[in-house]
């Protein structure tokens, strides 16, 4: 074992969004037995270095699912955005349909109605039995706004005529169904990566921007066989790095799919999960 990619939300963060001490603790034991350690999420840079910094970890990030690749100093070493004309027929697709759409861009996340953007969350959070109160998520959106993380736009063609870059779109709904129209509508689309993180939403990325690509083009530039590399998830967005990791672990609060094509199984976030796996494969270093 040379290198381990985890995931963030449902991997590292608890149901409180934390890096607890005991996964920090071991993910530091990894390192200074000099195996490397990336993060591979589907945040964006903003939201997944906040996390790590709190647990005083110093770790690179593949963020937006393989987008935009970063040291752990944060700089970018890799971008793969979307195709600009592509995004609008999404966009059409999701208001046709009642879809919520968050655009995530070298900028930020630009969404089209601040009022939608903090009820979808609300709603995630209270669909999801997090551990989180309302006042949480709304103190969390707020720091976002201030932040210029989070942008408002009525029309997202501007953004395009001035050229930002699009890593990913973000597909929200509590309405499955919709949802399920919107992907029917893409599937087929070679463009298109279209995976999920969780039973409320999409994730919409360019075809190379994924999990296990980036994965595999991290380990190949530092000389690391992919028999040498652990991937540690949840959910689907998951599943391409899992099946390109010489062992896989899944989450003991992981989808079934997820479970089933995984060498084994950890414990849940809850409960320290990844430091129980790292330190259950350290035993065998």
């Amino acid at each position: 074992m040379k290198l381990i990619a985890i995931d963030m939300d449902g991997t590292l963060l608890n149901s409180a969004g934390r890096v607890t001490a005991e996964n920090a603790a071991a993910i530091k034991q990894a390192q200074a037995q000099g195996i490397e350690v990336v993060i591979a999420t589907g945040r964006t840079y903003y939201t997944a270095s906040g996390p790590l910094r709190e647990a005083d970890l110093r770790i690179p990030i593949i963020c937006l699912n393989g987008a935009d690749v970063r040291d752990q100093d944060g700089r970018q070493l890799t971008r793969i955005p979307l195709d600009a004309s592509l995004f609008l027929e999404v966009d059409q697709a999701c208001q046709e349909h009642g879809v919520h759409l968050e655009v995530c861009t070298n900028e930020g996340i630009y969404s089209k109605s601040k009022e939608k953007s903090l009820q979808i969350r609300l709603d995630i959070a209270q669909s999801a039995n997090e551990q989180a109160d309302e006042e949480r998520v709304r103190r969390q959106f707020a720091d976002y706004i201030a932040s210029g993380y989070l942008r408002w736009t009525d029309h997202f063609q501007p953004l395009l005529d001035r050229g930002i870059d699009i890593y990913k779109l973000l597909l929200f709904s509590l309405d499955q169904e919709a949802l399920a129209h919107v992907k029917h509508t893409f599937i087929a689309c070679e463009a298109f990566c279209i995976t999920s993180s969780a039973h409320h939403n999409l994730e919409i990325n360019h075809r190379d921007a994924q999990k296990g690509i980036a994965l595999e083009r991290w380990a190949a530039k530092r000389g690391i066989d992919m028999s040498e590399v652990v991937a540690i998830g949840d959910n689907l967005n998951d599943l391409s790095m899992l099946q390109k990791a010489g062992r896989s672990v899944a989450m003991g609060n992981a989808e079934e799919e997820v479970k089933r094509i995984c060498h084994w199984v950890t414990k849940t976030n809850n409960e320290h999960g990844v430091a129980y796996a790292i330190r259950e494969m350290l035993q065998n270093v």
